[in-house]
């Protein structure tokens, strides 16, 4: 029986100055909390288990605490100073490569570029949207985390070789050595060094034509070449390869988790500011959802996992899709970066990929044009649920996968 994944948010003060600054400067401010990571049901309260238990003196089953400033961990909400990835653009400036590169893509086939808009909804659509609206987002109003930062290793950089941790995810995770760009650094700090016992520290690096997305990774003193570096789940995605098309295996295995607790790759479902510079957002997103307002025991596809969801069945499962109701008037939303948000929803959706407060993650470049809350008028009651691939799939654990060896 394999552990399920696990949502720690912290933020550091730095990343609650910048937060705070970019905020006023767009008229906007609000807290940014948590993102995700694999995260077991038997975790002591106060850990960040979303299960119903306080996440940092924070109590994720009572809905709101937008007015709350989670302390510890950095979002980022403005662009990190200057920092360049491998001789790439620094992913918090308009110039960003962050997602402007179509070698970044998976297959134009794969579900999370298809358009749903006209895709039939899911049978019970109406009593789930109207039960997580009483209930709400699990920040209260719809905001954004951006504590990701995607970053791209250049072909030079050598991929070097990790340390599990204790717990490693297996077989359920990759062990391969991972490129290490310079300069760069895993959510929630500003360098490779990261507290994985209070944090997700996931770190997303794209090379050529792989994906490489780990969580809890750290590497003592915080510089690339650092020692020692450890993860507790490491995943290699094949960018070439369509994994969500019918068929045995589905995606990396049917109970299998990844760098999330849905199994579902982390930087293709995030928005980069360089997708709302060009106006466009050409994919789903990704969202979350306290574990306690999610259907316990199952999941649906395109996700093949679930971290430690306890709600009842008229909550969304895990791997649910999302649409944007083609009704919403766009022009209600404050700005362009916004409304170019929404018509994604409304055609590509967004899907249930882990447990946690603030329902939309994206990457830190975005923050450049978007605020914490500019699409704080998304309510529950604007969506609809589309029907899944297949049904609901009993949730246990039990992953059986070869994992990847090189």
């Amino acid at each position: 029986m394999l552990e399920s994944p696990r949502d720690r948010s912290r933020r550091t003060l730095l990343g609650t100055l910048l937060a705070l600054a970019i905020g006023a400067c767009s008229g906007q401010v609000g807290d940014l909390a948590a993102a995700s990571g694999p995260q077991a049901p038997s975790d002591p309260a106060g850990n960040g288990n979303d299960a119903g238990t306080g996440d940092a003196g924070r109590s994720d089953a009572g809905g709101a605490d937008a007015g709350a400033v989670d302390a510890g961990r950095s979002d980022a909400g403005a662009p990190d100073a200057g920092r360049t990835d491998a001789g790439t653009a620094d992913a918090g400036s308009p110039g960003s490569d962050a997602g402007a590169s179509t070698g970044d893509a998976f297959p134009a086939s794969a579900t999370i570029y298809q358009d749903i808009s006209g895709a039939p909804l899911d049978p019970s659509s109406a009593q789930i949207i109207g039960h997580l609206a009483a209930a709400g987002w699990g920040s209260g109003a719809m905001q954004i985390d951006f504590s990701f930062d995607v970053l791209h290793a250049a072909a030079t950089v050598q991929p070097r070789a990790f340390t599990p941790a204790p717990g490693y995810y297996t077989p359920d995770c990759d062990q391969v050595p991972v490129p290490v760009p310079p300069g760069g650094a895993t959510e929630g700090s500003t360098t490779y060094a990261c507290d994985a016992a209070q944090n997700d520290c996931h770190l997303l690096v794209y090379q050529g034509r792989r994906l490489y997305e780990l969580y809890q990774a750290n590497i003592a003193g915080g510089l690339a070449t650092g020692s020692p570096f450890t993860t507790s789940c490491a995943v290699v995605w094949d960018l070439d390869h369509d994994y969500w098309q019918a068929g045995t295996p589905y995606s990396r295995g049917d109970q299998c988790t990844s760098a999330d607790a849905a199994g579902l790759p982390i930087a293709p479902l995030l928005v980069t500011g360089a997708e709302l510079q060009a106006g466009v957002v050409r994919h789903a997103l990704r969202f979350i959802l306290p574990n306690p307002r999610m259907a316990s025991g199952v999941f649906v596809h395109p996700a093949t996992h679930a971290g430690g969801p306890s709600g009842d069945a008229l909550y969304p499962p895990y791997g649910a899709r999302f649409r944007l109701r083609a009704s919403f008037d766009l022009t209600r939303l404050p700005n362009a970066a916004a409304r170019a948000v929404a018509v994604a929803l409304q055609k590509y959706g967004m899907i249930l990929a882990d447990g946690g407060n603030i329902p939309l993650t994206m990457d830190q470049s975005a923050a450049a044009f978007l605020g914490p809350r500019d699409l704080g008028l998304l309510q529950v009651s604007d969506f609809e649920m589309v029907a899944a691939p297949s049904g609901r799939i009993p949730l246990t654990y039990d992953c059986t996968r070869t994992p990847l060896t090189q």
